[in-house]
């Protein structure tokens, strides 16, 4: 099915390029890119579809990513587009939205169902915990391409990200700092036990920060995000969030 193109405008007046899938019934997934990705890919396009077969689905590209406008604040303002995704479901006669996030996009998920609120269940997958860590050699690679002229400019030939320049200023809260907000919102943190990027303590400090209704899947043998995510983990996942959301609806 193709997607029903969207241009939304975020409340600090981004442009937003999304695509919307209508589905059965009142649940709509509003689907969180990684750090580079955007939701026309490939990978983003498989997983919507089978999300499809559990409600609606509306992929975004987050600001300075794909054809979106603006500048990534990787992870700060991002909420802002989430929001922006949200706010569309719900004028298209959406009950439940679930929001899931990949990577950079499970940390803005968190931070958005904490800050925003306005959602019914949350899916955080292969997410950094706090800001900031480099203790893996892709997680060093990716700050070089945020920080320094040199990896943004290559990011931005080589993918298409535009990052800004400046860095952040205050320092927004962690996603750890704000998990404990989401609840009453059903929260699930999913982790792979062979992330190259993320150890499994991130997972894990996620978890332990947020409340109840809370899970965390600890996927054997599973890497990172997007790239690594089987058919089955994005089943279960669809799964999980048509019971989770229907519990606050």
């Amino acid at each position: 099915m193709i997607p029903e193109p969207l241009t939304l405008y975020t409340a600090d007046g981004v442009r937003i390029d999304a695509g919307h899938t209508r589905g059965d019934g009142d649940l709509c997934f509003v689907l969180a890119h990684g750090f580079t990705c955007s939701w026309r890919q490939p990978v983003l396009r498989r997983i919507a579809n089978a999300l499809h077969r559990h409600g609606g689905v509306i992929g975004l590209d987050f600001r300075g990513h794909g054809r979106s406008g603006g500048h990534s604040t990787v992870g700060d303002r991002e909420v802002l587009d989430v929001d922006a995704a949200v706010a569309a479901a719900r004028r298209r006669g959406y009950g439940r939205i679930a929001i899931a996030g990949f990577s950079m996009g499970g940390a803005v998920v968190v931070r958005h169902a904490a800050l925003h609120g306005g959602v019914d269940a949350v899916v955080s997958v292969s997410a950094p915990a706090r800001w900031y860590y480099r203790g893996t050699v892709p997680m060093r690679r990716v700050h070089w391409a945020i920080e320094r002229r040199a990896g943004r400019l290559a990011v931005r030939l080589a993918r298409g990200t535009r990052v800004a320049p400046k860095g952040w200023d205050p320092v927004p809260e962690a996603p750890y700092e704000v998990a404990g907000r989401i609840a009453p919102v059903p929260l699930l943190v999913v982790h792979g036990d062979a992330d190259p990027f993320l150890p499994l303590d991130h997972g894990r400090q996620l978890y332990d920060a947020a409340r109840d209704p809370r899970e965390l899947w600890v996927e054997p043998a599973f890497g990172h995000a997007e790239v690594a995510a089987t058919p089955d983990l994005i089943e279960r996942i669809g799964e999980w969030a048509k019971g989770a959301a229907s519990i606050t609806a």
